[in-house]
């Protein structure tokens, strides 16, 4: 995934578009996979706030998805909470706490696609690196599947 993004004030509020290339094995059955490559354009909006310690990051996004033979539309929300464990006296942390929701709504008839619920530990290397590993149980329609995240952040 790709975007231009453009922040609103003081990196509290972010305004983004984005296009992204999803090539992903989609079960059909419990034992079945069929490949799909997907295309997707969108925009997205993020918002910070911060408790005490406790720092919170809502995402709005709007997809639009360009499958090898079908258009889709869909809206994700994301609430994600991250708890540092201790701050040193330049406001900086190492180790945290991180857990998130993600729900995925589609604009047709079927309208929940799923929900991701996750919650992991971190550790932040310095200012553009930190890594997480996590656990992540993705809720279907009529199914779940579990996983574990291993996750490489860097910002620059």
């Amino acid at each position: 995934r790709t975007g231009i993004g453009y922040n609103l004030s003081d990196n509290n509020n972010n305004l983004l578009l984005g296009y992204g290339y999803i090539a992903s094995e989609n079960y059909i059955n419990e034992d079945d996979k069929v490949s799909v490559n997907e295309h997707r354009i969108y925009q997205q909006f993020i918002t910070k706030q911060t408790l005490g310690k406790l720092k919170l990051s809502h995402r709005y996004r709007f997809e639009q998805r360009f499958l090898e033979d079908d258009f889709r539309m869909r809206f994700r929300y994301f609430l994600s909470f991250n708890l540092p464990f201790s701050i040193n006296e330049d406001n900086n942390f190492t180790w945290y706490a991180s857990a998130y929701n993600e729900i995925f709504l589609n604009t047709e008839s079927s309208v929940f696609d799923r929900n991701r619920l996750y919650g992991g530990l971190g550790y932040k290397l310095n200012k553009s690196v930190r890594f997480e590993l996590g656990y992540m149980n993705q809720f279907f329609e009529t199914s779940s599947r579990d996983q574990i995240n291993v996750i490489t952040f860097v910002n620059f």
